[in-house]
C-alpha cells in the first residue's frame, strides 16, 4: 500500500525542527519527506490531507506487560511486594494462552489510540501473544520473563523462533529481576547472552529494599552484580532504574545500556522517583515505558512523558532541568533503539512507516508557543488522529481498522471472571 500525506507538519525527530510538506509511504517504509512536488507519475492507494496536523514517529512503549490489562484497577493501594505476592502472582497463575491473546488485544487497542506503534513486552504465553500482534498489525518486541519459577528452559527456543516468526515480531533476552532469579539462573542467562552476543534486560533497582536485599546476598547492587556476571557484555539495560547510585550510572554509561523509566508505576507502588535528569546529564541512553496496567493503571505514554519531565523538578533547585525534546526523543527514538528497532526510530526515507498524526486543532495543542512542549506537558491520547504501523493505518479518527473492539471488550470481560 502507498499513502501520500500532504499539507502536513512533520517532526522527524532527527532534530527538534518541524518542517512543512509531504510524507509518502510505499509498502512498509517511508519513500519521501519534503516539500510538495509534482507526482503525476505515481499512483497512490490513498492521499490524506493532513490540514496542518503533525506527523511524528510513533511512540515506543519501552517497558510493559500488555496482557496485564486484566489487572487494571484490580489491586490498587499496595506497595510492590504485597502487590506482586498477594494480588498479581496468584491470578497470573490462572492465565492461559487464550487469556493472554485477548488481554493483549485490549492493550493494542489502547496503544494504537495513544499513538504507540511498538511495545517492549515482558510476559508469558508468547506464541499466542505473537498471533494477536500479527493479526492486529502491531509491532511487538518480546522480552524474556524468566525467573526461578519458570521460563528458563524456554528462553533460547523463544529467541530462535520468535526472531523469525514475522517482521512485526522480535525477541530480546530478559528475566524478571535479581530477587526472583538465583545465581545459577543468572549464570545461565549470561551464558546465553554470550552464545548469541545478545543484549539482556530485567527489572532493576525498582525499590530500595530490592537493592538492599541484593547487597545482603552478594555485597553489591543489582547493576554491579549483572555487570560482574557478564550479563551486560553485549548491551541491554533495565526497567525502572530508580535506586541507582553514581557507580551504577557509570556502568550504564560506559556499557551504552538503556535505562527505561516508568514514573507512574513507581509513584503508584511507592517505589520512588528515578533521577531522570542525572541520567540525561551523564549521557546515559534513556527510554520510557508505562509498565503494566495493573500498576499504572493506564498504558498512556503521554502521562509517562509528563512525569519523566516534571518529577525531576523535585530534585533540582529552580526545576525545569529536563527539556521536553529530550523526553519526546526518549519516548520515540530511545525506545526504538532500546528494543532493537533502529529502522523505526525517526521519520526518513527508507525507515519503517511507523507514524502517528497529532491533532493540531485540539484545544490542548493551542496556542502553539512550542509544539513539542504541548505534546509532552499537555498531550494525551485524545490528540492522536491516526496511527500507522509498517505502512498500514491501524487506527484513524477513533476507529480501529484491524481490531473488532466490541469483540475484544466482550471476551476480555468474560475471561476476567474466570481469573477472579
Amino acid at each position: 500500500m502507498s499513502v501520500r500525506f500532504y499539507n502536513a507538519q512533520i517532526l522527524t525527530m532527527e532534530s527538534d525542527s518541524i518542517i512543512t510538506g509531504e510524507l509518502w509511504t510505499n509498502g512498509d517504509s517511508i519513500s519521501y519527506i519534503g516539500p510538495a512536488q509534482v507526482h503525476s507519475d505515481i499512483e497512490f492507494d490513498r492521499e490524506i490531507d493532513c490540514k496542518g496536523n503533525l506527523l511524528m514517529p510513533g511512540l515506543k512503549n519501552a517497558h510493559t506487560h500488555s496482557a496485564m490489562t486484566f489487572s487494571r484497577s484490580l489491586a490498587d493501594n499496595y506497595c510492590l511486594d504485597d502487590w506482586l505476592h498477594k494480588a498479581i502472582f496468584p491470578r497470573e497463575a490462572k492465565l492461559t494462552p487464550e487469556h493472554v491473546y485477548w488481554f493483549s488485544k485490549l492493550a493494542y487497542a489502547e496503544y494504537l489510540a495513544g499513538g504507540v506503534t511498538a511495545c517492549f513486552d515482558m510476559y508469558f504465553h508468547k506464541d499466542r501473544n505473537a498471533e494477536a500482534a500479527v493479526e492486529t498489525g502491531f509491532r511487538h518486541v518480546f522480552c524474556g520473563a524468566a525467573n526461578d519459577y519458570g521460563g528458563m528452559e524456554e528462553l533460547e527456543d523463544y529467541y530462535v523462533r520468535l526472531n523469525s516468526f514475522d517482521p512485526l515480531i522480535s525477541f530480546v533476552y530478559g528475566f524478571h529481576a535479581e530477587y526472583t532469579t538465583c545465581e545459577d539462573n543468572l549464570k545461565f542467562i549470561s551464558d546465553l547472552a554470550h552464545k548469541y552476543k545478545a543484549p539482556v534486560y530485567a527489572h532493576i533497582s525498582e525499590t530500595k529494599n530490592e537493592v538492599l536485599g541484593c547487597i545482603e546476598r552478594y555485597g553489591i547492587s543489582p547493576v554491579k552484580l549483572f555487570d560482574k556476571m557478564g550479563i551486560y557484555d553485549f548491551g541491554g539495560g533495565g526497567f525502572h532504574c530508580v535506586w541507582f547510585d553514581d557507580e551504577d550510572m557509570e556502568i550504564y554509561k560506559n556499557r551504552g545500556l538503556y535505562a527505561v523509566f516508568n514514573g507512574c508505576s513507581n509513584l503508584k507502588l511507592a517505589s520512588g522517583i528515578a533521577k531522570v535528569y542525572k541520567f540525561i546529564d551523564k549521557g546515559i541512553n534513556i527510554a520510557i515505558g508505562t509498565d503494566g496496567a495493573g500498576s499504572n493503571n493506564a498504558l498512556n505514554m503521554f502521562r509517562e512523558m509528563f512525569l519523566a519531565s516534571t518529577l525531576s523538578n523535585l530534585e533540582v533547585d529552580g526545576g525545569a532541568f529536563v527539556s521536553p525534546y529530550e523526553i519526546l526523543k526518549a519516548a520515540t527514538v530511545g525506545g526504538a533503539h532500546a528494543m532493537g528497532l533502529d529502522s523505526c526510530d525517526i521519520l526518513a526515507p527508507g525507515k519503517k512507516a511507523d507514524i502517528c498524526m497529532i491533532d493540531m486543532q485540539h484545544p490542548t495543542m493551542n496556542p502553539v508557543n512550542n509544539t513539542i512542549s504541548n505534546i509532552v506537558y499537555s498531550g494525551h491520547p485524545g490528540i492522536v488522529k491516526l496511527t500507522m504501523v509498517a505502512g498500514k493505518i491501524l487506527y484513524e479518527d477513533g476507529k480501529y481498522l484491524t481490531i473488532d473492539l466490541d469483540e475484544v471488550l466482550s471476551e476480555s470481560n468474560k475471561l476476567l471472571k474466570e481469573i477472579l
